[in-house]
């Protein structure tokens, strides 16, 4: 059997570790051939592929990114684009896919697997936001560069009597701003689930200002005041139909050095929460990703998504886990809010 291995969306770390199981697994136990399609549905969409085999995966465990490139092509904006799909998988003598991505990825994925297509998904996302499973490699990773970020801050903040904002990512879900903003120890975490109130948000800052500590807010980029929108970087789309967010941290420390007469500053994390070495956690997750997918494959089993469970991999249809998103829900962040102020 000959398998075809892509990862898709934005890039994280612990990619590199699912490659080198999938292939490692794959070529010693059941014999198969790789091949390697570059910067994700790019690559089986133009036929764009390089060598992939024992000597490529050796010493990327630690590695962040990933060595297959990565973009967020969309094969089905592109005209023709599924049978180009099928018919450069074809001439590659591919037999089944690996698809390693987040929730556009396996999306792609799953309408590809409905259509006819050999494929099995791996769960990627620094957001942790894909259903059907507890976590996703590379949110680990990015929850403690964005803790450590958040500790940092808190002496500098202290020194000088300041507001310090800290905007992480999380479009649509608050996970990276919940767990690290928990973790650091912010006096306020501000979620796309549940609109904000910047009157509130004032009140939590004074009252830590009155404890003579200076106070951290932690805002993901997809959070929006009561009655408000999204702050927007630019307002073109992808071609996935997403807005490229940012600047909703510049836009609460202006309005709360305003309201409160103290100095402020926003700290905006950006693609530092991508980067860098994986945790020891997320080379786990993603190795055992990438070990129990090439054995779905070997099993016929397609359309499927390894997930984890408790601490069992697991498979989930493909549909399943790109159904709906998950989310913060009211009662985990209920639980935080005790702490606010």
């Amino acid at each position: 059997m000959r398998v075809g291995v892509l990862t898709g969306g934005g890039d994280c770390p612990g990619l590199n570790a699912v490659i080198r199981a999938v292939v490692r697994k794959g070529a010693s136990e059941y014999g198969y051939d790789f091949v390697g399609f570059r910067d994700g549905w790019k690559g089986p969409l133009e036929n764009v592929t390089c060598e992939l085999g024992i000597p490529q995966v050796r010493g990327i465990l630690p590695r962040g990114g990933t060595i297959l490139g990565s973009s967020r092509t969309n094969p089905f904006k592109v005209d023709g684009g599924v049978e180009r799909i099928k018919e450069n998988l074809a001439s590659n003598g591919v037999d089944a896919l690996v698809a390693i991505g987040g929730e556009d990825t396996l999306g792609v994925a799953t309408k590809l697997s409905e259509l006819g297509v050999n494929v099995v998904g791996v769960p990627k996302t620094i957001d942790n936001d894909l259903g059907a499973t507890d976590f996703t490699f590379g949110f680990d990773t990015a929850v403690n560069i964005a803790t450590e970020a958040i500790d940092r801050l808190h002496t500098t903040a202290e020194s000088h009597h300041r507001i310090v904002v800290v905007e992480v990512m999380g479009r649509h879900a608050g996970w990276i701003a919940l767990h690290s903003g928990l973790a650091g120890g912010a006096n306020v975490i501000l979620i796309p689930e549940v609109p904000f109130d910047l009157e509130k948000v004032v009140e939590d800052v004074e009252s830590r200002f009155r404890t003579n500590f200076s106070p951290i807010i932690v805002v993901a980029e997809g959070a929006t005041p009561k009655e408000g929108t999204h702050a927007l970087a630019n307002e073109e789309l992808d071609s996935f139909g997403h807005v490229r967010l940012g600047g909703v941290g510049d836009m609460i420390a202006a309005e709360l050095e305003k309201r409160t007469g103290k100095e402020a500053r926003a700290v905006v994390l950006g693609h530092t929460q991508r980067g860098g070495t994986p945790t020891a956690f997320d080379r786990w997750l993603a190795t055992r990703f990438g070990l129990h997918a090439i054995e779905a494959v070997h099993d016929g089993d397609f359309g499927q998504m390894v997930a984890l469970r408790g601490t069992d991999i697991v498979r989930a249809p493909l549909a399943e886990a790109t159904r709906e998103l998950k989310v913060v829900t009211p009662e985990l962040y209920a639980e935080a809010g005790v702490l606010f102020g």
